[in-house]
């Protein structure tokens, strides 16, 4: 999946991101199928497309169509949005710092001591 940075420089609301989730999951799928993968209450399956709508309109979301059908499938990737999110959460709240970001997730107990472990393990394995 392609992306480029005008896509990832927009942000998605938190409606944009649920249906995003659902997407990602189904990997391509149609309105129906869509809204019924939603947790309850469903919103009603116009506020689904409308949401479609925007998210084709932002580039983030594709379409193939079959007749009055269309499937929808993702044009960013859920790990390429991912990396971006964290990246703008760390600058907008740990001045950029990933360490502060850690530092604070060990402070507030989001993080355990066993995990650090673990995720230096795993990046001195990667280095």
């Amino acid at each position: 999946m392609q992306y480029n940075i005008n896509q990832m420089a927009k942000q998605l609301t938190k409606a944009e991101e649920q249906i995003m989730q659902v997407i990602w999951k189904l990997d391509k799928a149609f309105l129906k199928e869509i809204t019924d993968a939603l947790p309850a209450p469903r919103p009603h399956s116009n506020t689904v497309a409308t949401i479609l709508k925007i998210l084709v309109e932002k580039e983030f979301v594709g379409i193939h169509v079959f007749g009055r059908m269309h499937q929808y499938y993702p044009l960013v990737s859920k790990d390429a949005y991912t990396k971006n999110s964290i990246k703008t959460l760390v600058k907008g709240y740990f001045e950029g710092s990933f360490s502060n970001a850690v530092s604070f997730m060990v402070k507030e107990n989001n993080l355990s001591v066993e995990e650090l472990e673990l995720l230096l393990k795993q990046l001195k394995k990667k280095g």
